[in-house]
């Protein structure tokens, strides 16, 4: 039987952290070892009284400020171990998993999460605000965020796996991207066709390994982003940029914090801006990393995450028909660096407009030309992305844009907005105001589109 003092939360005063890593670790440990005793008294989340919800919650709540006030102190030697004294680079994935098992409490460990992943958005504990609580303070310290944004700019040990393959072939099928090398520029076309190129875990992992095969292949000197032709009933024999984040997939639990949320901003979106962070120093000095320019050939439309790529590549062509929106107000989260990046291209006004007005733009009004370099006929964005391309290919245009993207975001601006992001998208998750929407204007939708006009 649960008591009436585990139903209102009653705990001992809250945890200090001292500065000495020892004692913090195991204060750490035994308090929110409490709050696990709590959640395993009380029945799961969806069979909760209002009572015993709002005790789990001030539970959590009490647990996590203690989590972020010991990673403020000790970020630098919690990194330090989970990497080596910094000789390893391990990936987001892996570091969240170590840290699960070698600081106990700090972040979820494997059973945790898998016990998360089996639930629906609302009916999760939010345990990877936990995991947003480690990576925030990680970025936020500029040695353990430096190290950790290079660790995530390498290439994936599935693109080293097909590396060869990939410069052997000319073309591989991934999944949901396909990608093909013709006259030294790589065709990443988009494939997840029965959702209208909605994002989600799975193409997030196919567009960083498509993206750093491009990077790593010496064939390649221009690289091409292009949705493939769909096969949703509403636009079937047409293309598709991209409809943004899976949001069936957010509702059904299935949009992972670290592997899509974080990953996609630390790994194959900043591959396309800043490029591929390569062992062999001396294929790539006296640069840091491996570059190349990028083209977004934009059919029909670009919406949230699709709009993101848009600020990364250095010339997009668009369909007279086209248009892209980011509507983060509406759907409630934050769109990934589109804050930091969009008031570059568009002014702050619009970008305000757009990010907090839901304000489409289409690409026969004259914003459009803000965001879209070129815009064809829709019949013609295909040819107008290859010349553009072919334009692009110059080792003078490469030297420039490392240039221009160091002077409109140097790494230390990323860095800084990462760690506040890390933490402030994880929350959004997790919100009130999302999780009515997962539950309710978004659940009847099969096509993971969230019932947009898309």
């Amino acid at each position: 039987m649960v008591s009436a003092a585990t139903v209102r939360g009653d705990e001992k005063p809250e945890a200090m952290i001292t500065g000495e890593f020892a004692t913090d670790t195991a204060a750490l440990r035994e308090h929110t070892e409490r709050g696990e005793d709590l959640l395993a008294a009380l029945p799961a989340k969806a069979q909760r009284s209002k009572t015993q919800q709002a005790a789990v919650e001030h539970a959590h709540h009490g647990s996590r400020r203690l989590r972020a006030r010991f990673m403020t102190v000790h970020a630098e030697r919690v990194y330090a171990e989970l990497t080596d004294g910094y000789a390893n680079r391990p990936r987001i994935a892996e570091l969240a998993t170590s840290a699960g098992g070698r600081f106990p409490g700090l972040v979820p460990d494997r059973a945790q999460l898998a016990t998360e992943f089996a639930l629906s958005q609302e009916h999760k504990e939010g345990r990877e605000i936990d995991q947003a609580i480690l990576f925030a303070q990680f970025l936020r310290q500029p040695t353990v965020g430096a190290h950790l944004i290079e660790s995530m700019l390498r290439p994936t040990p599935r693109a080293l796996a097909l590396s060869a393959d990939f410069h052997r072939l000319g073309e591989l099928d991934l999944g949901s991207v396909r990608i093909e090398r013709r006259a030294g520029i790589a065709h990443l076309t988009i494939c997840n066709v029965h959702c209208l190129n909605a994002e989600d875990n799975a193409l997030t992992e196919d567009l960083e390994t498509a993206v750093d095969l491009a990077l790593l292949d010496d064939g390649v000197r221009v690289g091409v982003l292009r949705g493939a032709t769909m096969t949703h009933p509403r636009y079937a024999g047409r293309r598709v940029f991209s409809a943004g984040i899976n949001l069936k997939h957010l509702r059904q639990g299935k949009i992972s914090y670290v592997d899509f949320l974080l990953r996609r901003e630390l790994g194959f979106i900043h591959k396309l801006w800043r490029g591929l962070a390569v062992e062999d120093t001396s294929r790539i000095w006296p640069q840091q990393t491996l570059e190349k320019p990028w083209v977004a050939a934009v059919d029909t439309f670009a919406i949230g995450g699709g709009a993101q790529l848009l600020a990364v590549c250095d010339r997009v062509v668009a369909g007279s028909d086209a248009y892209f929106s980011v509507p983060a107000a509406r759907e409630g989260i934050v769109p990934g660096a589109a804050n930091l990046r969009l008031g570059r291209s568009t002014g702050g006004r619009l970008a305000r407009r757009v990010l907090l007005g839901d304000r489409r733009i289409h690409a026969d009004e004259p914003d459009a030309r803000l965001v879209f370099d070129d815009i064809v006929d829709p019949g013609e964005v295909g040819d107008a992305a290859e010349r553009a391309a072919t334009q692009l290919d110059s080792p003078a245009v490469t030297a420039n844009r490392h240039m221009l993207n160091l002077a409109e975001e140097p790494i230390d601006r990323f860095r800084v907005y990462m760690g506040e992001f890390a933490l402030t998208q994880a929350i959004r998750l997790y919100s009130t105001d999302v999780l009515a929407k997962v539950a309710g204007a978004w659940s009847g939708n099969a096509d993971g589109t969230g019932g947009d006009p898309r």
